[in-house]
């Protein structure tokens, strides 16, 4: 398992008419997550692109907990529970960290393309090749 740990505060804009974080910015809070997890590891997503892949989503869940409001911050944990051999699922918690009461949970699934011909491929050896030595102890 590989996890990663990152934090944003709630602005204004992110909120709805009911002081809420508007529910579609969770998502938008998991490619946080992603993002910088996949950048931990050593794989910038421009590093990705730069090989010629692309991982786009292909199934997004969120379990919405509790509300988050402006001008709190939340802690997204981001974990890469196990290698596949296709594809990539990423599994999302959402704390506030005053209180570290957990807001929502989810998930995301990708596939890897290659960015020419936008066919599925399996993940790239230089994928594996930074993510493995994570998953070593887990055996």
């Amino acid at each position: 398992m590989y996890k990663s740990v990152t934090e944003i505060r709630i602005r204004y804009a992110d909120t709805d008419q009911m002081r809420f974080v508007y529910n579609g910015k969770y998502l938008e809070f998991f490619e946080v997550g992603r993002t910088e997890l996949l950048r931990e590891a050593g794989l910038p997503y421009a590093e990705v692109e730069k090989h010629g892949y692309l991982l786009p989503v292909t199934e997004a869940f969120v379990k919405y907990l509790k509300p988050a409001r402006y001008d709190d911050i939340l802690v997204i944990e981001t974990t890469y529970p196990s290698m596949a051999s296709a594809g990539l699922r990423l599994e999302y918690r959402v704390f506030r960290k005053e209180t570290m009461e957990q807001v929502a949970e989810g998930y995301t699934s990708h596939v890897f393309l290659k960015a020419d011909t936008y066919r599925i491929t399996r993940p790239p050896e230089f994928f594996i090749k930074k993510l493995e030595p994570f998953f070593k102890s887990d055996d």
